[in-house]
């Protein structure tokens, strides 16, 4: 009999500012036994699939990106791996139940976006966001 592994889920988190909110949520996903990979400033210019250890893909900078693009991230993003639809569902009801204000910027990791940087992807969702709001109030 062959035993299929687990895979396990991870969230990468970006956040500009430490909160009690952060607590909650970094609370949420330790119970749910979902593995948190914070990503500090400096590493938004790494792959998505280098900060999620993925074989295949370095944890490599881009050399085009400006310096100061990671200070231009001032919201928080929540990049989510290997998630079912249901675990992402039971995710976004447990955040909401312990009292999380809603996180924007969520994405889950593709074939595609994991060899985006952290900076591209998190470029590319906050242009969909933008352009989701534009939409609802025309």
């Amino acid at each position: 009999m062959i035993r299929k592994q687990a895979v396990q889920e991870t969230v990468l988190y970006y956040t500009p500012v430490q909160g009690p909110n952060v607590t909650k949520l970094k609370g949420v996903l330790v119970r749910m036994g979902i593995r948190i990979r914070n990503v500090a400033e400096e590493q938004t210019r790494e792959t998505i699939g280098g900060l999620l250890g993925l074989p295949g893909y370095d944890v490599r900078q881009d050399p085009e990106a400006q310096p100061e693009t990671s200070a231009e991230i001032r919201d928080e993003v929540l990049v989510m791996h290997n998630f079912s639809g249901y675990r992402i569902d039971e995710l976004l009801l447990n955040l909401r139940k312990a009292g999380v204000p809603k996180i924007h910027l969520k994405a889950v990791v593709t074939e595609t976006n994991c060899s985006w940087t952290f900076y591209q992807l998190y470029k590319e969702i906050k242009e969909e966001h933008t352009r989701m709001q534009k939409s609802v109030m025309e």
